[in-house]
């Protein structure tokens, strides 16, 4: 049996302007919008990634008001979970996203005593994304 990652759901408050920054910034491909009862989904791969798709939807598609507002909250807090993914080369990813006015740098290339050299930020929504060289 083979277990492997299919679909990665991001919150964001702007659909549009996580789709830029997600498209524009990071390099992902759109490949799917999807429209439903006042909400839109947005689906993006990566380009050596095209099997595991990364989608982003609002805090209350497909959901009760109530768990809406709670995610909506969290969002606003920037305590929803992490999004990880790797760059062949992490200072050109760096000097990328640090010139995106949409992103929040958090943290500039470090190696980490756990070995990875990585970036972080958050992006227009408030997630907190981290960036590995890989």
């Amino acid at each position: 049996m083979t277990v492997s990652i299919r679909t990665i759901h991001v919150i964001v408050d702007d659909p549009d302007a996580a789709v830029e920054f997600y498209r524009d910034v990071l390099g992902l491909t759109v490949t799917n919008e999807v429209a439903f009862d006042g909400f839109r989904w947005v689906t993006l791969v990566t380009p050596s990634q095209p099997d595991v798709q990364i989608v982003l939807s609002e805090p209350h598609a497909g959901r009760s008001q109530e768990d809406g507002d709670a995610i909506a909250a969290l969002l606003a807090k920037g305590a929803l979970s992490t999004i990880n993914f790797s760059a062949d080369d992490l200072d050109a990813t760096f000097e990328r996203v640090a010139a995106a006015p949409a992103a929040e740098v958090l943290q500039e290339p470090v190696s980490q005593p756990w070995g990875a050299r990585d970036i972080a930020f958050r992006d227009p929504a408030g997630n907190h994304v981290r960036v590995e060289q890989g």
